[in-house]
């Protein structure tokens, strides 16, 4: 199968393309420069540019470019570029696709657990509507833009996802060297839940969208039994064998993150119901086991 992937070079795209790849399939990447070979496809997001023809032959298109939710500090500017990457990026992709004669039967979508805003201790599912803020808005604009690939017959997953636990990178990839220093801590009281899944688990799952046809609209990318923040907290410190005794205040991470500090204090605890009905399977699906597979890669 040929497979179109954007944000190949993150943390989720390098694994995808490395999975993929090992299975015979062959990767395209979407690059923003000139294409240099036949795996690559030139696009720009923010021209809302895409060499739509050289996706031709595609039959799935996994859709994971965008600006990084907790690379900066959130001022104004940082929150229009994480809206534009997603919204524009999504844009001009779907539209490309829904331009082929032959377009491909699958487009998965990345988009995330912030759609539903903060749940405080309420699980949700699929069938919940999205929340309010900043991260819900986004995500709302994001899975509207890829409309053009829905209205043109392509199968549109949306895989809304949580914390990938990875030691490669993402946000729980800085947890590792300040656990590992034994620097670690709750942020805030400890009681907001965290929606996460294995990095592995993650792959597998987004393989998992490609594959089923009847699978469409929205899925939820987490583990079965989301934690709270406390609780995360003293499995980093179980499995890594080190103290966590340096709790972060709500004020210093509003100093530090800005903006972005009352998502990373907020409450998401979201089931994947969607994904379980479809038979997946999770390889590591407590925290345990999912910080335990981390450390492994």
């Amino acid at each position: 199968m040929r497979i179109a992937i954007t944000g190949s070079t993150g943390l989720i795209g390098t694994a995808l393309a490395r999975s993929l790849r090992a299975d015979g399939h062959e990767v395209v990447r979407l690059v923003r420069r000139r294409a240099q070979g036949p795996d690559e496809v030139e696009w720009d997001p923010k021209r809302q540019y895409v060499d739509a023809g050289a996706l031709a032959g595609c039959e799935a298109v996994v859709h994971l470019a965008g600006a990084g939710v907790g690379d900066r500090r959130w001022t104004a500017a940082y929150k229009k570029e994480i809206r534009d990457s997603r919204v524009l990026g999504t844009a001009a992709l779907a539209e490309a696709l829904a331009s082929l004669d032959v377009p491909p039967k699958v487009l998965v979508c990345g988009t995330a657990v912030g759609y539903y805003g903060d749940t405080g201790t309420r699980a949700v599912d699929e069938s919940a509507p999205p929340g309010e803020g900043f991260l819900a808005g986004v995500c709302v604009e994001w899975e509207e833009a890829a409309a053009p690939a829905q209205e043109a017959g392509i199968r549109t997953v949306f895989a809304r996802t949580g914390l990938v636990v990875a030691r490669e990178g993402g946000a729980w990839g800085k947890l590792f060297p300040i656990f590992r220093a034994g620097l670690g801590g709750r942020m805030g009281n400890g009681r907001q839940y965290w929606s996460f899944i294995a990095l592995h688990d993650h792959i597998a799952a987004l393989r998992h969208l490609i594959d089923t046809p009847d699978l469409s609209g929205p899925v939820n990318l987490t583990a079965p039994d989301p934690v709270t923040n406390r609780e995360a907290t003293a499995a980093m410190s179980r499995v890594l064998h080190r103290p966590a005794l340096f709790p972060v205040p709500a004020v210093a991470l509003r100093v530090v993150l800005g903006d972005f500090a009352e998502d990373v204090l907020g409450s998401q605890r979201v089931l994947p119901r969607r994904l379980l009905d479809s038979g997946f399977r999770f390889a590591f699906p407590t925290v345990d086991e999912a910080i335990g597979a981390a450390l492994k890669k």
